[in-house]
């Protein structure tokens, strides 16, 4: 499977969960391409609606909202008429500044996407066995999910 990875971080601490998902969708046989949401200046190594899976990855700025470089990625994957087939979302996100406002981008994202997929939240920055093992159980999950939508798919419209 061909997986688009976007990372949007400020610290550091959602781009860190991506590698760490980025490795274990790797060592499962699939081939990730990594983005940086802000980089808009270099060529995507992957259109997203070329991608078997979109996986985005976003910290969540004041009021629970999305930061600005992951809403300009969005605003040009529409503007290029590219609408991903699946798309998962994962993120960091403070629980100090209000539970209200938890990881509010990895939801609003969702939303926004009308995506299927559980969505994966992080306090702070991924650390610890503990949340190498809630990473790497949702990256499962996530490959799991899209087989069987895409199995389901094809039966549909094979049958």
């Amino acid at each position: 499977m061909r997986i688009l990875l976007v990372v949007a971080s400020l610290s550091g601490n959602t781009r860190e969960l991506g590698r760490h998902i980025q490795a274990r969708c790797q060592a499962a046989g699939h081939v990730v391409h990594w983005q940086e949401a802000d980089d808009l200046r270099a060529a995507a190594p992957l259109a997203a609606d070329e991608a078997d899976l979109v996986l985005l990855g976003c910290w969540t700025d004041n009021a629970g909202r999305t930061p600005s470089e992951m809403k300009a990625w969005v605003a040009g994957i529409a503007e290029r008429g590219q609408r991903p087939r699946q798309l998962a979302v994962f993120g960091t996100g403070e629980t100090q500044w209000g539970q209200e406002y938890y990881c509010g981008a990895v939801h609003r994202l969702i939303r926004y996407f009308n995506s299927s997929y559980p969505p994966l939240e992080i306090e702070q920055m991924p650390h610890g066995e503990r949340h190498a093992a809630v990473i790497d159980a949702w990256t499962d999950t996530v490959l799991a999910h899209y087989r069987s939508t895409c199995d389901a798919d094809h039966r549909r419209h094979h049958a």
